[in-house]
């Protein structure tokens, strides 16, 4: 494997919770909000996808250090906080713009192959699985406001309760938890 800096792309509801779960984890170098696989650039804003009718997921671009963590850990993470099951849902967030995804480059294939045997086993442990597993189709870059969220305003909302960002990013990671 390349050790070179890598990036996956998370969606789990509000990106503003997914994000600062990410940055707290060990490995993870820079995370951005944004919007993924929508109808394109016009429509990459917050107002226009929160319309419903664009097709974009509120993702987490997360750049990480495959030296100091690994698509693994970082997908059990996400698994931590999400509902797999859930479609156009994440807890108290409703609207096809929190459906959760998992998304690689399209010419990332150890991501791909990463993403497609975690899904898999998750998969077989949610009935009504639903998360959305494909190759990133297009990404942009959210509204500056949106960026670091919750480090601008530590009171806001965010339905990935601290204790448990506290928590995952405390964990020393078991690398063969998803090797069974």
């Amino acid at each position: 494997m390349d050790e070179e800096i890598r990036t996956i792309y998370l969606a789990g509801g509000c990106f503003w919770g997914i994000e600062h779960l990410m940055k707290a984890l060990p490995g993870v170098v820079d995370t951005a909000c944004g919007y993924a696989n929508g109808t394109g650039a016009a429509d990459a804003n917050y107002t226009t996808v929160c319309t419903g009718t664009t097709g974009f997921r509120e993702t987490v671009r997360v750049r990480y250090d495959p030296t100091k963590t690994s698509i693994d850990a970082l997908l059990y993470a996400l698994f931590q906080v999400i509902e797999p099951d859930a479609v156009n849902r994440q807890g108290a967030d409703v609207g096809t713009q929190y459906q959760a995804g998992i998304y690689w480059l399209p010419n990332d294939r150890d991501a791909e192959e990463a993403v497609i045997r975690v899904c898999g086993i998750e998969r077989a442990r949610t009935p009504g699985f639903a998360v959305e597993v494909k190759p990133l189709e297009n990404y942009f870059e959210a509204e500056e406001y949106h960026q670091d969220y919750l480090d601008k305003n530590p009171d806001g909302y965010c339905h990935v309760p601290q204790t448990k960002i506290s928590e995952l990013a405390e964990l020393e990671f078991d690398q063969s938890y998803y090797r069974y």
